[in-house]
This record gives C-alpha cells, structure tokens and sequence, in this order.
C-alpha cells in the first residue's frame, strides 16, 4: 500500500514556532492524528486537517517568546536605524545636498532607460497566445554569399506549411502594401494596411466590434475597418456592410475591429482579404518580398519537431532554384521588437514595425549604469571621508553589543534613505526629460510613449532602493570593520586610515569613465558631421526631393516649370544616399556568373541636375513609354571593374551589352563612381535605367531664390491643386541626408547628454571632497602661513593631490576612447577621417578646467584665512 505523510512544509511551519521543549510531543501528537484520518477519511482530507491543526496551535503557550521578541526588536532597531540615518543626513547637509543631487541626477537617467525598455518589452503582449506565436524568417543566400536575414517570405511558404508541418494550430498569411485613396460619397481618406486571411483573428487578439472574424476576411473584396477608420470614413453612420471604394475598387465593409493598440509591431488601418489578390499571385518560392506568415504552435508542441520538417521544405523547394538559397527559421513574436535586426524589403521599417537591437539596450544600460556608479563612487567617497567623525559613534555602538550586521544595517539603511530622497527628485527630472527624449527623434515617437503605469512606478522604488544598498555598501562594510578598541584610541594608527588607495582608486575610475564620455562625444560629433559634409559624387545643394504618393507627375511638373525660382526638375523612382535601396541581377557575357546590382530608374534630367560626372558615352537617347521598352541602361565604374568590361578603358564599354533582371540593355554612359547607399557602405556596382510612367515617381526640384521658405510654400499651394486628399511630403536633399543619419546623430546627443551628466556629478564629488580636505587641514594651512607660505604655495599643496588623480584618468582614458574608435567603431565606416590630436584633448581641457575652478574656489578660501582665527583655540 501507498505510504502517505503529512504536508512538508506544515511540519517545518510548526517546527519553526513551536517551543522547543513541546515541539517533539505536539508534531508526534498531530501525526498520530493524521494516521487516523488516512484511514477514516482518506489522505486528502487528512491532511487539510493537518494544515488547519497546525495553525490552530499556533498560541501563546506553544510559540517560542524569542519570535514575538525578535518582531518587536526589529521593528525598534528599524526606528533606531531611520531616526539616526535622519539625523546624521540633516547634521552633514552639505555633503547629503551632494550624495542627493548627484544620486538623482543619475537615477533620472536610469528611470528613463527603465521606462524606455519597459515600453518595448509591452509590444504585442495583449495577445492572448502571444508566447506561442512565431513569424517565419527568411534566410536568403544567393550565389553562395550570405545576403542577410529577411522578415518577409513568400506566399508560398505559408500554403506548404499549412499542408506539410504537422503540430501547428494556425497559419496566418499577411501581404503589405495594401494602400490607397478609401472613398465614401464626398468624403476621402488615405487608407493603409494589410492583405490577409481569416486565420488572423484565430492567431492574434484584435477584438471585433461588429462581424463574425470567422468569415469576415474569407470572400474578395471584403475589407475590415478599425474603429477609428470607420469613424472617419462614416462619420457618425453604422460603416458594418456599407461599400467603400479604394482607387477604382469596391470593397464590402464586413467587419469593425478595436484600433491596434499602440504597442504593436503590425499596424494598420483596414485588412483586406488575401484572396483579393491571391488570384494575381504566382506564390513563387523565391517572391519573398511582400508576404509575412505567422504559426501558432499546437500546445506543448515539439518546437524542434516543426524546425525541422520546415526545414525539410526549404530543402525541397530550393531544388528548382539556380544560384539563390532560401532557409526559413521560426522568429518569436516577443522577440520582433526587440531581437535580431532584420533585412527591410519591399514593405519598408513602417511595415516590419519599430525595432531595437538587444546591444543597442545593452550599450545604453551600460552608459546609464556608468552614470549610476560615479554617483556610488561620490557617496562612498565623501562616507569614507568623514569617518573620522564617525568612528566614536560606531565604536559606542559596538561597545553596547552592536554586532557587525547591526552596523552595516545601520549604514545602508542611511543609504537608501538618501536613495529615496533622491528619487522623488529624480521623478521630477524624469517628467522634464520624458518629451525631451521622445521628441529626439521621429522614430522614438512611433516607438515608445513613456507613460507612468503601476508597475513602472513599482520598478522605480526598487531601482531606488538597489542604487541605496548599492552607494552603501562600501561604506557599510568600511565601517563594521571598526574595533572599539582603535575607535576610542588613536584613531590616526588605524591599519584603514593609512592607505587611502580606494578613495583616490574611485576618484581615478569617475574622472576616467567622464572623460571617456566627454571625448567620445567629441569624436563622434566631428565624425558626424565630416559625414554630413562627404562629398557623395553629385550635388545635393537646393534640391527637394517631392514624393508623388502614386500621383501622375505630368500635370505637377508643368505647374513647377511655371515657376522662375525653379531652375531645372526631373524624375526617379527613389532617393539615392539615404540608404534607400532597389536593385537586380546583371549578367555580362557569362550567364552563370551574376551579381546583385543596386539600380535607380531616373529621366534625361537627372544626370545633370545633380551634376553626375560622366566618364565615358552620354545621357539616354530613347524616351521609352513602358519598362519592357527600355533598352538603354547608365552604369558606374564599379560595374565596368566587376565585369572587365572594356578592359580598364570606359569608352570600350560604350555599345556594350549587359542583361538586367533578363532584360538585354545596352550601355550609353559610364558614370562615375558615387554613394548610391549610406557612407557606411562601400561603392558598389550601380546601374541607371529610364524612368518610365509606370514606375513611382520622386520630383526633384533645383530650387534658387533668396526666401526658401515662401517657395516652398508656393509649391505646397501648387500641390494642393493637384492632390486635396494627400499632406504635403517634400524635404530638402541635404535634410534626407541628415535624417538618414539620425540614428548616430540621436547616439551622440545621449552620450552627450550622459557626459554633462558625468562631469556634473564628478564635480560636485570632487567639490566635496575638496571642502572636506581644505576643512580638516585648516590649521595646518594656518601653522604654514605663520611660518611664511604664500597663497601660491598653499594651492599647490592642496590641489597637487587632485590634480595627480586628474592626471592618472587623462593616461588611462585618452588611449583608451582613441584604440576604441580605431579598432571597433572607425573600420564600419570605411571613409572616415582620423582622429585629431585636437578632438582628444578637448574633452580634456574641459574637465582640468571644471576641476581647477572646483579646487581653486575652495584652496584659495582656505589660503586667505586668518592664522589667529584659525589657530585660537590651539
């Protein structure tokens, strides 16, 4: 038979409370009780008894008076620690205003950094299977180099699954670029979103108001609104089984969902069913460009199991291709924002949603945590510093029966209060810099919003309070340390008095992380802006760029050539040296060997409105209507190297043939090489073909005139008469550059910004540090003076000491911030400029100054006292 014992942790319970000379007899007494049950009432009543038995005898007369003592003795040793923690921070106010200031001004960097990744880690967590939801990645290889991963893939992908993979739940398929001009009656909004399968509803959680999510996505042409949407389309009237007309389409309104919560990686305005659109689509293995496909795993489903047969189908399919490769890995969705930097494709970053890298978190939790350690090292510096007037008061305390615990209690708990103190400050900076960071850049905008939640408020006290033991802790084992016996005698013998390495080690590790900062900005700054000013190959000087939005340019560029402010206008698909990207295979004589060229379609004005230099031949000749048409094609000296196309020589390459996306084009011009991408990539093989009405179209506009602003105006009035429904989308060439690089622009803003911080918090330690010295060694400074030192040699005895510390963090720091940028951040960006001697020392100069001021304000005080105010009392 079945052996059965009483719950465990009950008997440990009465084990713990009971009075050890009736523990024995009452546990045998409640066993014995349990026996008996067991067999009356069966085990699991049993030993619910035995639960209720073992609280009920929790009494006066069975618990031990040690556990009501120790209660009640904790909660008068906790009064004891707070009431002299208080009065010890009122009693030293200058150096608690110090240990305050300083800790709040780096607590508000961390509140931000922890509402920052608070907000990324809520993204799509209000889906109710949301842990067992993956997106398929794409891992695409061509010609057997790696061309990254994608987080798209094709249609195709998800009809085999749903055919092949056994131990999934639910398949979703979504295609972007679902967009267009939504029009009822009069009214007329621009609407985007996706094209997708019933199977949504069934994957993710986005409520329905009106229509059964089963089938409101599963005929053509039918589209579901968000309420918002709806709202704006409809006004006031019920939009369920109203006619929408998107462009030329009639869609069916078939359903009304909840608006995407903002903390979402897909948005959207309108879903519109994928067989719309399925009848158009070849589902090619290899079109892997505008389709994501999520899995909702059974439960308890072998992940490795579902890898691998996807894997299986990967295999198979990639069979009937030639050169290029495709791999399908399972992406988490909590790890879409937050995780791995996908490939954009088609679809764009507004598709694949915001995205933060795990190091970019990593760097800045760094960043903020160095900020948060130099005001640690202040508080244990000033601590450390006024123990000589502390020491009696700990060695009473140990002559009375304080142990070593009692006294680190007694210390950290002074800490935390400080820490405390200094978050109510640090919440207030944290609401004055909150918009500041959202608004440093478009994309924190669309990132994160910074709102206070219960449970952001609950991580601020804990972060608090950690920072507290965190500051205190150095001091607290500093002080336990101290015998009674050295306490009340000379104190100037103690062991811990006469080497004071850590104080004068933290000094150097503050000065050297604030220089670091310091200088890094510096060189980043400088690096910045060289690549702002980099000449790209072609001009960009008073040229904006205007974004059609899928508008016939014809009628636009007639009311610009109207205009004597513009001088010159043409038209491409996209936007070169922003990082945008569109490209093809080209193949020369050899069919088997090709390469990924990046190519842009523009017209015969192009080429000379942004002073592209030619090498060799001229500008297009024919003026094809259609893309099958084109058969001219402008190349870079990058595509004539690639292919030894004639043999070092451009005007050999002229009346060449080359196969573009397997169209034969022949070259009319060689150009010469340009930045087609950011400067971070290396100039690559690009091709130029002609613009044609089928493609999208950018106007770029050669705009002089003496008022900028007023001709931009009169061009938004021109747009206006062409496109009421649209916003105005144009900015200025050299502004696109500029907003291209806002990522490392944003980066050195915040490092800049930590650097004021450090050297602010620096300061104030070594302000304090300096008060404290110069206060105990005035009547030094007072016996000196009475026996002929000037002032000159009173600040340098005083300061010497400092300014050797400042000397040691400029040797370690300098060569470190220069070997970083040269080893690990300079190679990514191959045109870049080289550190100058000048970017270094700034930085440096800067701190010496700050410190100098700090030390010289406090030293020349001291060395102008009065010897016989001083020494009086002597």
């Amino acid at each position: 038979m079945k052996e059965h014992h009483p719950p465990a942790w009950a008997q440990r319970f009465v084990e713990w409370y009971c009075k050890p000379g009736l523990v024995e007899d009452l546990t045998g007494d409640l066993n014995e009780c349990f026996g008996r049950n067991v067999q009356s009432l069966g085990p699991r009543r049993a030993k619910l008894i035995y639960i209720i038995d073992a609280f009920k005898f929790f009494r006066s007369y069975t618990v031990r008076s040690s556990i009501f003592t120790n209660l009640f003795m904790n909660r008068i040793m906790i009064g004891s620690y707070v009431k002299t923690s208080g009065r010890n921070i009122m009693r030293n106010k200058l150096f608690s205003f110090i240990n305050i200031l300083g800790l709040a001004i780096s607590m508000s960097v961390g509140l931000l950094l922890i509402a920052f990744v608070l907000d990324l880690r809520s993204y799509d967590r209000f889906h109710k299977n949301g842990e067992r939801i993956y997106r398929i990645t794409n891992v695409l290889t061509s010609n057997n180099e790696d061309n990254g991963k994608f987080a798209t893939t094709s249609a195709k992908t998800g009809k085999l699954i749903r055919e092949k993979v056994s131990g999934i739940e639910e398949v979703t398929t979504m295609r972007n670029n679902f967009s267009g001009d939504a029009r009822v009656g009069d009214n007329v909004l621009p609407i985007r979103g996706f094209w997708a399968e019933s199977s949504l509803f069934r994957t993710f959680t986005f409520p329905m108001v009106e229509g059964n999510p089963a089938t409101a996505l599963k005929d053509p042409y039918s589209v579901v609104l968000t309420e918002t949407a709806a709202r704006k389309l409809f006004g006031n009237q019920a939009a369920f089984g109203k006619a929408i007309q998107v462009d030329t389409l009639i869609y069916q309104v078939t359903g009304i969902m909840k608006d995407v919560p903002f903390f979402s990686h897909i948005s959207f305005e309108a879903l519109v069913s994928l067989s719309t659109v399925e009848q158009n689509n070849k589902g090619e293995w290899t079109d892997m460009w505008s389709n994501s496909v999520y899995l909702l795993p059974a439960e308890n489903a072998d992940m490795a199991a579902i890898r691998s047969q996807l894997h299986a189908i990967a295999k198979e399919e990639n069979l009937a291709g030639e050169n290029s490769k495709i791999q399908l890995e399972l992406l988490p969705l909590y790890n879409i924002v937050v995780g791995e930097s996908l490939r954009q494709s088609e679809g764009g970053p507004g598709y694949t949603g915001p995205h933060m890298s795990p190091v970019v978190l990593w760097i800045l939790g760094g960043l903020a945590l160095v900020v948060i350690l130099s005001a640690c090292f202040n508080y244990t510096n000033l601590s450390i510093a006024r123990a000589m007037r502390r020491i009696k008061e700990i060695g009473l305390r140990k002559a009375i029966g304080a142990g070593k615990g009692q006294v680190r209690l007694q210390f950290l708990a002074e800490a935390v209060m400080i820490s405390l103190a200094a978050l109510l400050l640090s919440f207030l900076l944290f609401l004055v810099l909150r918009p500041l960071l959202i608004n440093m850049a478009p994309e924190m905008q669309r990132t994160v919003k910074l709102d206070l939640t219960p449970s952001m408020v609950a991580t601020f006290i804990v972060f608090s309070v950690t920072v507290g033991v965190m500051a205190g802790f150095m001091p607290a084992v500093f002080f336990s340390k101290i015998s009674p016996i050295n306490a009340f005698g000379n104190v100037a013998s103690m062991k811990m008095f006469k080497h004071l390495t850590l104080r004068r080690a933290l000094v150097v590790i503050q000065y050297t992380v604030t220089l670091i900062f310091i200088t890094t900005t510096a060189i980043g700054y400088v690096q910045y802006k060289n690549i702002l000013a980099f000449d790209l190959g072609f001009s960009t000087a008073n040229i904006l760029n205007i974004n059609m939005q899928d508008n016939k340019p014809d009628a636009f560029l007639k009311e610009l050539g109207e205009m004597p402010e513009v001088t010159a206008l043409s038209r491409s698909l996209i936007t070169t040296g922003v990082g945008n990207a569109w490209g093809g295979n080209m193949k020369y004589k050899d069919s088997r060997d090709s390469v990924l060229v990046m190519t842009n379609h523009v017209d015969e004005n192009y080429l000379p409105l942004h002073d592209y230099k030619l090498v060799a031949g001229g500008n297009f000749i024919a003026r094809p209507a259609t893309a099958q048409a084109t058969g001219e094609v402008i190349v870079n000296q990058q595509v004539l190297k690639r292919f030894n196309i004639g043999a070092g020589n451009p005007g050999k390459a002229i009346g060449e043939q080359i196969s573009l996306n397997g169209r034969k084009l022949t070259i009319v011009g060689v150009i010469q090489d340009f930045h087609y991408g950011k400067v971070e990539n290396l100039i690559g093989p690009v091709a130029f073909t002609f613009w044609t009405p089928e493609d999208r179209a950018i106007i770029s506009a050669k705009i002089q005139s003496a008022d900028m602003p007023a001709t931009v105006a009169k061009i938004e009035s021109a747009w206006k008469k062409i496109d009421r429904v649209h916003p105005f989308m144009a900015e200025f060439y050299d502004e696109e550059i500029a907003d291209a690089y806002s990522e490392f622009s944003t980066m050195i803003k915040i490092i800049g910004f930590l650097s004021f911080l450090a050297i602010s918090i620096a300061s104030m330690g070594l302000f304090g540090m300096v008060v404290f010295t110069t206060e105990t060694r005035l009547k030094e400074i007072g016996i000196r003076k009475v026996m002929g030192a000037g002032i000159g040699n009173l600040i340098y005895l005083l300061s010497r000491s400092f300014l050797f510390l400042l000397s040691i963090s400029a040797i370690i720091a300098l060569p470190a911030t220069y070997l970083f940028f040269r080893i690990f951040v300079l190679p990514h960006y191959p045109y870049h400029t080289p550190v100058q001697i000048t970017e270094l020392f700034a930085g440096l100069l800067a701190v010496l100054l700050i410190a100098f001021m700090m030390i010289g304000s406090q030293t020349l005080k001291a060395a102008r006292s009065n010897p016989v105010a001083v020494l009086k009392s002597e």
